[in-house]
């Protein structure tokens, strides 16, 4: 399974290009990524979102237009895609499909996994392809993604990450933000920041 990726944006969100046998899936399309997608694709097939924060979605109303391909959003996190709740003026888009907690999902014969692991927002969810996690802001390099947002919490963040502890095996993690990293070594540092969520 090869990948492309390219840090989008005054964030630098990782938006990532997934290339099956059957055509390109493309996770997290944020701000200015619409040139480079269609400069890097041949067959898109699908644009999935981690999570609704307009630095993550900013491009998909643009995309799922110009490549006519359907959007799949946690369920959880859709209202932030059609109503721009920090008013940072997202476009606002209609996702095709509002993804279940812990669905499996088939694309073009390719499994994907939506694990849910809200905190960071109510919908955020790392999506399982393989042995990867793209984990969107939930889990980066040493690190996790902020709980004191509005429409985040402390308390689902803090379940979530014990959630995390308990999935065996190894998974390697592409982050929304930051260098990649895996499950393994991040295991080491994830009762730290249970404990500081708890503070």
């Amino acid at each position: 399974m090869h990948i492309k990726s390219r840090a989008m944006g005054s964030y630098q969100t990782n938006c990532y290009i997934v290339e099956t046998p059957q055509g390109e899936i493309i996770i997290d399309p944020g701000m200015g990524a619409t040139q480079w997608v269609l400069d890097s694709v041949r067959k898109p097939i699908a644009i999935l979102n981690t999570h609704g924060h307009f630095d993550h979605v900013w491009s998909d109303a643009e995309l799922q237009k110009r490549l006519d391909i359907p959007v799949y959003c946690p369920k959880d996190d859709i209202f932030m895609l059609e109503k721009d709740p920090f008013s940072q003026g997202t476009v606002p888009c209609k996702a095709d499909f509002a993804v279940e907690p812990e669905s499996t999902i088939d694309i073009a014969g390719t499994k994907i996994l939506f694990r849910h692991f809200p905190g960071h927002t109510p919908g955020t969810s790392v999506i399982e392809m393989g042995g990867l996690w793209f984990s969107g802001d939930f889990l980066f390099k040493r690190s996790i993604g902020r709980w004191d947002f509005p429409y985040s919490s402390a308390e689902a963040m803090r379940k979530s990450l014990e959630k995390a502890m308990k999935i065996g095996g190894d998974y390697k993690i592409l982050p929304g933000h930051g260098p990649a990293t895996t499950l393994k070594s991040e295991r080491r540092f994830i009762p730290y920041w249970i404990e500081e969520v708890g503070r």
